[in-house]
């Protein structure tokens, strides 16, 4: 009989479920459509916030698909790290579909929206509460399906070339995943990752284990956007429309992210000293290039994209110290930049809305048009580079911390230059969209108002709101984070709640 803890771990992959079933099959029914999406948005919020909540109040819960023990059956697992990753995609999922309400190219092409945004909402929870990893290829494969099609949405030639080269370069990552999956079995005998961290101390040939959780890292650098593999999201990622590019922003990367802290975690945590090298040098050059590329750009779209890599090597910095509060500061970091970056390229839709285009030589004048979209801007980027008393310094501040701690002091300080290149490439974006005067000769566009002025607005300015409120209410979420770090650095919890007993 299905316990709490089933119902609670199946339902963020039901109700999306459900949602891209419904909507698929009422594509004619925009109205009813719509309705879904909405209802699913709610439930979704409601499901995850109560996965949090029980992950708070039991410590790691686990569940069998069809009552198979582990690790022969489907296995759901959620600790605190995984139940907020989930909640976060609900938040996202929410946000988009309530800003797509007021945007064009959504409306243009509505029919698909729909169905693709709840199966990709699919595939990245279901990533999230994957315990095996053929079941964490097979949500990759959903994510990627999924994201295929809502990139190539507006069908423009644009959308079209950056869809090739998103696809092109996620297939080869998730081919390279699956022939790691396969090594692995013959390794360890077994796919569940509780069960595999039991069992890989005790083989014989460490190297072969080295070689082949190199691959798996490989192919979850590829899919994080980490250097020097990162070439494909700068590439891809600006094509799409805003809604799209904001989920994918907050989302698709931060699995990669989520796949590596499983791995480096739970199957590396001691004995392979070949990582935290190997993790100093990708969150080194991560930062380094993504924040060059964001200042040699005057595109708005293709700055935030450079700034989806320099923000994912604060995240990496986190893996390759891999204390708990290295970790605490991953997962900070991480919940920071998917309302943040989200945020960003929602706003950025909405600039080319009043302001006729994403470049930046061609924009001006916005902030004397309207002050309200200047203000909402500011928050996300100040939190992007930050500055107090955002969320954005919190998370920088455990990240370096953590940094210092541990003697890496140059790291530490790239970081540091890291913050301050994020910071012009704000400043860049504001003065040249918003402080000044309008290029002579481009035609002023009239205002947005009425209800889509505010379709447009509410998302941004309640993910801003979510960036104060972690600012200036710290403690709980340092507190969680923190507690989520601790489990991640103690493997005991999980493979406890996974497989019942840990065998010495």
């Amino acid at each position: 009989m299905a316990t709490r803890a089933d119902w609670l771990l199946a339902l963020p992959l039901l109700l999306p479920l459900l949602a891209c079933a419904a909507t698929a099959a009422l594509q004619s029914r925009r109205d009813l459509q719509r309705g879904i999406t909405a209802v699913t948005a709610v439930g979704l919020l409601l499901a995850s916030a109560a996965l949090v909540a029980e992950v708070i109040a039991r410590g790691v819960i686990a569940s069998q698909m069809g009552q198979w023990p582990a690790p022969f059956g489907i296995t759901l697992v959620a600790d605190l790290f995984a139940a907020s990753m989930v909640a976060i995609t609900a938040l996202m999922y929410a946000a988009t579909a309530l800003y797509a309400r007021g945007d064009t190219d959504v409306l243009e092409n509505e029919a698909l929206w729909h169905p693709l945004l709840a199966a990709l909402a699919l595939g990245v929870g279901g990533a999230f509460l994957a315990g095996d990893l053929f079941n964490l290829y097979v949500w990759f494969e959903v994510m990627l399906i999924a994201s295929f099609g809502l990139i190539v949405l507006g069908g423009g030639r644009e959308q079209l070339d950056g869809a090739v080269k998103y696809a092109m370069l996620n297939l080869l990552a998730t081919t390279v995943f699956l022939i790691s999956v396969g090594m692995m079995y013959g390794l360890t005998g077994t796919l569940n990752l509780a069960d595999m961290a039991r069992r890989i101390p005790e083989i014989e040939n460490q190297g072969a284990v080295a070689a082949v959780a190199f691959l798996m890292l490989a192919a979850f650098g590829a899919k994080a956007a980490v250097f020097p593999l990162f070439f494909w999201l700068p590439a891809s990622y600006h094509t799409a429309i805003a809604p799209v590019a904001a989920i994918f922003a907050a989302l698709l990367t931060k699995v990669g992210v989520y796949a590596l802290i499983r791995i480096v975690t739970l199957l590396l945590p001691e004995g392979h000293a070949w990582v935290a090298p190997l993790m100093w040098f990708l969150a080194a050059g991560t930062m380094v290039v993504g924040v060059l590329g964001a200042a040699a750009h005057w595109e708005i779209r293709r700055i935030l994209s450079f700034h989806i890599i320099s923000q994912i090597g604060y995240m990496i910095v986190g893996i390759a110290i891999a204390t708990p509060l290295a970790l605490a500061g991953a997962v900070l970091y991480m919940l920071h930049h998917i309302v943040v970056k989200a945020n960003l390229f929602l706003v950025a839709g909405v600039i080319r809305r009043a302001g006729g285009t994403f470049s930046l030589a061609t924009l001006g004048g916005l902030w004397r048009r309207d002050p309200w979209l200047g203000l909402l801007f500011a928050i996300p980027a100040l939190s992007l580079a930050g500055i107090p008393p955002f969320s954005g310094f919190w998370a920088k501040l455990f990240v370096l911390k953590s940094g210092f701690d541990a003697g890496w002091y140059v790291l530490a300080g790239i970081a540091l230059a890291t913050g301050i290149l994020t910071l012009y490439s704000m400043l860049k974006i504001w003065m040249e969209a918003f402080w000044k005067e309008v290029p002579e000769g481009t035609p002023e566009l009239p205002p947005i108002t009425g209800a889509t002025r505010w379709l447009l607005l509410a998302p941004v300015a309640g993910l801003g709101l979510i960036t104060i409120t972690i600012g200036l209410w710290t403690e709980p979420f340092a507190a969680f984070a923190l507690a989520a770090g601790e489990q991640l650095a103690s493997r005991e919890a999980y493979i406890t709640a996974v497989m019942g007993v840990i065998r010495p």
